[in-house]
C-alpha cells in the first residue's frame, strides 16, 4: 500500500497490490489465458471453494478477472471468496476477539455509527446506506457458514437453526429503505438483538459484522483495522516494529522462514531463511493455523519467546528470541551489477519513510564506485507511502508532473510535481512485474509518462486508489478507506490498467528465477542470462544502450 501522513491523526496511504481481502500467493499467481471460456474458468474456481480452499481461489478468480474486466460472474465469485476469507482471518485474529468479549452493544454500535461518518466524509464514491446495510448482512450471513465463528459463538445451536437464521435474517435488514444513519443504527441493533434471541450470539459479535461489511464490501483495499492491524500498518510506514526480524510465508504450517532481517534478534540467534517453527513457546503451530501461530510471534518490546525449529537438513533445535524494535530495510542489494560498464542495480522492495534517505545513501555510493546507468528493481513491489514514492521519482525528474490524485475532497486533490534540486541525470531503467502496485506504478509511471527512462517487464498491478487511515474513537482500532483515485502525468488513472513497460517482457510461461544482485559473503556476482531473469537482463541490455546513446549525444 501506498501512504501519505498528513497529521498525528489523519494518514493517507495508497493501497498496492495487497488488498484487504487479497490472499498472498505462496508461488506464481495462476495466469489465465484471455482464449479460456469462461464458464470453464468459474468451474474451475468453483472446485476451489468447494475444499474451502479460499487462498487459491481468490488467486484464480484474480487472474481470471484480469482477463475478463467487465465480466459480472467472475467478479462475483471473487467477492464471495474474499468475504469468506475475510471472515476466517477475523476469527483467527485475537484483537477482534477481545473486542467481541469486553465491549458492550452500545460501544459497538457507536463504531458502526462513527464507521458510517467517516464514509459520508471520506469515501471517495459517494456511499448508498442501503448497501451498506446489505454488505453488512452478507458478511454476517458468511460468518455463520464458517467452522471457526460457528465454534466460536454457536457451539449450542443445530445446524437446522444455524441455517434457517441465515437465510432469514435479510428479510428484516433490507426490508425497509434506509435514509439516515439513525435508521441504519435501529436496523443493525435489530439485527443483533434478534441473533442473540434466537441463536444466543453475543450482540456485540453481530454488530461488528456490520461494521466489517459496511466497509469491507466497498473495494478490495478498503477495511476495519484491529489493533494489532492498525499496528502493523504504522510500522510499514515508519519502517520499523517490533518483533523477530523474519519474514514468513504466508499461510503455511508450520511457519517456514523466507528471510532473516539483517541486525535483527532472529539473525542474532542464528535462525535462517528456510527454518520452519514448529512450535512457539508450548504452542504447537499447526494445531492452530498460519495466522494464530504469527500473531504468537508478536509481543512487547524485549520479551522473549521460545522457539522449536526445524532446519532445512531436518535437524531440530530450540532457541530463545528476545522481541526488539526492527529497522526493516527498503533499499537492498545496492551494487554495481556491470563493473566494466558502471552498470548499478538496488532494488525498493516498499515505499516507507526511510526509502529516500536509503536511496541518497545508496546512490552516492554507487556514484562513487563508478555508477554510469541505473536499473530500479520494483518487481513484487507493493507499494507504501506515497510521499516515499514521490521523493523517489523527484530524484530523478527536474521538472514535469509525477502524480496527481482526485477524491471528494479539495484536500484529496493534489497534483505533485518534480521540485527538488540536484536532480541525478544518470541514464534509468525501471523494472516492474504484474505485482509491482500502486507507490510502484506511481515511480514507473512518471518515469514512462516524463520519457526519463526505459520501463522494463510486464503491465503492473493496476492499483490507482489512495486509502485513508483513520483511528477510530469509539474503539482502540483503525479504518482504511479509499480517499482518492490517482492519475500518471498523462492523466491516465491507473486502476485496472497498470504502467505498461515500454520493452515487455512475457514471463507468464517461463519459470523465470530472479537474479539476486546481493552476493552470498565470499562468491562474485555473475550478469544474468538469459536463462536466469530474462527481466533483468533485458534491463541490463537497455543500460548498455542508454550508456551509448549518451556517449554518442556527448560526442
Amino acid at each position: 500500500m501506498t501512504f501519505i501522513v498528513r497529521s498525528t491523526l489523519f494518514s493517507v496511504m495508497v493501497s498496492c497490490c495487497v488488498p484487504a481481502f487479497h490472499a498472498h500467493a505462496q508461488g506464481p499467481a495462476p495466469q489465465v489465458r484471455p482464449a479460456q471460456d469462461v464458464d470453464q474458468l468459474i468451474r474451475a474456481g468453483i472446485e476451489f471453494e468447494k475444499q474451502r480452499d479460499w487462498i487459491k481461489a481468490i488467486q484464480h478468480y484474480e487472474a481470471a478477472h484480469r482477463s475478463y474486466l467487465e465480466n459480472a460472474d467472475i467478479s462475483r465469485r471473487l467477492l464471495i471468496c474474499r468475504l469468506h476469507y475475510d471472515v476466517i482471518r477475523r476469527c483467527n485474529d485475537g484483537s477482534i476477539s477481545n473486542i467481541i468479549n469486553r465491549v458492550s452493544v452500545a460501544d459497538a454500535l457507536e463504531l458502526y455509527s462513527e464507521v458510517l461518518a467517516r464514509l459520508e466524509t471520506s469515501y471517495v464514491e459517494p456511499v448508498n446506506l442501503n448497501e451498506l446495510i446489505r454488505g453488512g448482512t452478507a458478511y454476517l450471513e458468511v460468518a455463520l457458514t464458517e467452522p471457526g465463528f460457528v465454534e466460536r459463538y454457536l457451539a449450542a445451536q443445530s445446524p437446522e437453526q444455524i441455517e434457517f437464521f441465515r437465510t432469514s435474517i435479510h428479510k428484516q435488514t433490507l426490508a425497509n429503505r434506509i435514509t439516515t444513519h439513525a435508521d441504519a443504527r435501529n436496523v443493525v441493533a435489530e439485527a443483533a438483538r434478534t441473533a442473540q434471541q434466537q441463536l444466543r450470539i453475543p450482540p456485540a459479535a453481530t454488530v461488528m459484522q456490520f461494521v466489517f461489511g459496511a466497509i469491507g464490501l466497498l473495494d478490495p483495499y478498503s477495511s476495519f483495522l484491529s489493533s494489532s492491524e492498525l499496528g502493523e500498518v504504522e510500522s510499514q510506514i515508519e519502517g520499523n516494529f517490533v518483533g523477530l526480524g523474519i519474514a514468513l510465508q504466508p499461510h503455511e504450517v508450520p511457519l517456514r522462514v523466507l528471510s532473516v532481517i539483517p541486525g535483527g534478534p532472529a539473525l542474532e540467534a542464528g535462525m535462517q531463511p528456510g527454518d520452519l517453527i514448529l512450535k512457539i513457546d508450548s504452542v504447537v503451530c499447526e494445531d492452530v493455523g498460519a495466522e494464530k501461530a504469527a500473531d504468537l510471534l508478536r509481543g512487547p518490546d524485549q520479551s522473549e519467546v521460545r522457539l522449536v525449529m526445524r532446519r532445512t537438513t531436518g535437524e531440530v533445535f530450540e532457541r530463545t528470541v528476545a522481541r526488539r524494535r526492527v529497522e526493516v530495510p527498503s533499499v537492498e542489494d545496492v551494487q554495481i551489477i556491470e563493473p566494466n560498464e558502471g552498470i548499478a542495480y538496488l532494488k525498493i522492495s516498499s515505499f516507507q519513510k526511510t526509502t529516500a534517505p536509503e536511496l541518497d545513501e545508496a546512490l552516492w555510493n554507487m556514484h562513487r564506485a563508478g555508477m554510469r546507468s541505473l536499473i530500479i528493481d520494483v518487481r513484487g513491489n507493493p507499494g507504501g507511502w506515497l510521499d516515499a514514492s514521490v521523493a523517489v521519482a523527484d530524484r530523478f525528474l527536474a521538472e514535469g508532473s509525477i502524480v496527481s490524485t482526485r477524491g471528494k475532497n479539495g484536500i484529496e486533490n493534489q497534483n505533485y510535481s518534480a521540485t527538488r534540486g540536484g536532480t541525478w541525470q544518470v541514464p534509468l531503467v525501471v523494472l516492474i512485474d504484474h505485482d509491482s502496485a500502486s507507490a510502484s506504478e506511481i515511480l514507473a509511471g512518471a518515469i514512462a509518462d516524463n520519457r526519463r527512462g526505459v520501463v522494463v517487464g510486464e503491465t503492473s498491478y493496476g492499483k490507482g486508489s489512495v486509502q485513508g487511515l483513520f483511528h477510530t474513537k469509539a474503539l482502540s482500532s483503525g479504518i482504511r478507506l479509499t480517499v482518492s483515485k490517482f492519475y500518471s502525468p498523462s492523466g491516465r488513472a491507473i486502476s485496472d490498467q497498470g504502467v505498461r513497460p515500454t520493452v515487455a517482457i512475457d514471463a507468464s510461461n517461463s519459470e523465470e528465477v530472479r537474479f539476486v544482485a546481493k552476493p552470498a559473503e565470499g562468491h562474485v556476482a555473475l550478469p544474468p542470462t538469459s536463462t536466469t531473469d530474462r527481466t533483468l537482463h533485458a534491463g541490463i541490455e537497455q543500460a548498455r544502450r542508454q550508456i551509448l546513446t549518451a556517449q554518442v549525444t556527448r560526442n
